[in-house]
């Protein structure tokens, strides 16, 4: 998913990183609301995790290999601007120090990976937890489907830039390549991103920012009961 440098041309890459920069000094502002004390320790071992998993390729077919993203595990766990922000900083230091992915390329990166991925698949769990139940399970079931979308969403994103600032390389392979082998690292996304959320909803279910529903019906439930409890 890392773009390298020379795939877009200039006036590709500069849009895109006008775009990835409005996009981080919003979130900027937006994260405020969504870290505390309890919080900002969980956005830096999360981030540090998507970095440590982003640098594990796994083979998926005909010689390509996938890695997780992790936009979807950011923003149900932190927040999606937090998430924006957590994956700004894993992609610059890896462009910075590990060269995945070209440092002229980090607009095009962050927008896809940063933007596109966690906007898009955050919105859809926030779209299917409004219609599922309010439980653990429906929280997983909303993680599963944002998840799984981010990924070709991001990829399909790339091939629209590539569409309009390319090199010469025809268009028709890219599609294929970008979105048939994208659907399988969807599941695989997928998969690890509802085993770490539903860890950490397991032990610290206050720690979740997409699980805060949860949160507000199980204190409901517990002043309903308060009072036939002291009546005994």
């Amino acid at each position: 998913m890392h773009v390298p440098d020379g795939f877009l041309d200039a006036p590709t890459s500069v849009a895109t990183g006008v775009l990835a920069a409005g996009t981080v000094a919003l979130a900027l502002r937006r994260a405020q609301d969504e870290l505390d004390e309890r919080t900002a320790p969980l956005a830096g071992l999360t981030a540090a995790f998507v970095f440590a998993a982003q640098m594990i390729n796994f083979p998926v077919a005909a010689g390509t290999s996938g890695h997780l993203i992790g936009a979807v595990l950011l923003a149900v766990l932190v927040g999606p601007w937090t998430a924006v922000l957590c994956m700004t900083v894993v992609l610059m230091v890896q462009a910075l120090l590990f060269a995945d992915g070209g440092l002229l390329a980090l607009g095009t990166n962050v927008t896809l990976m940063a933007v596109v991925a966690v906007g898009l698949g955050y919105g859809t769990f926030r779209l299917l937890r409004a219609v599922l139940p309010a439980s653990r399970p429906g929280v997983l079931a909303a993680t599963f489907a944002g998840a799984f979308l981010s990924v070709p969403a991001a990829a399909l994103a790339f091939v629209g830039l590539f569409s309009v600032g390319g090199t010469d390389v025809p268009l028709g392979p890219v599609f294929a390549a970008m979105g048939g082998v994208h659907l399988l690292i969807g599941l695989g996304e997928a998969a690890i991103t509802v085993v770490v959320v539903g860890s950490v909803l397991a032990v610290r279910p206050d720690l979740v920012h997409g699980g805060q529903h949860l949160r507000t019906a199980t204190s409901l439930q517990d002043r309903r009961v308060e009072p036939s409890a002291v009546t005994r």
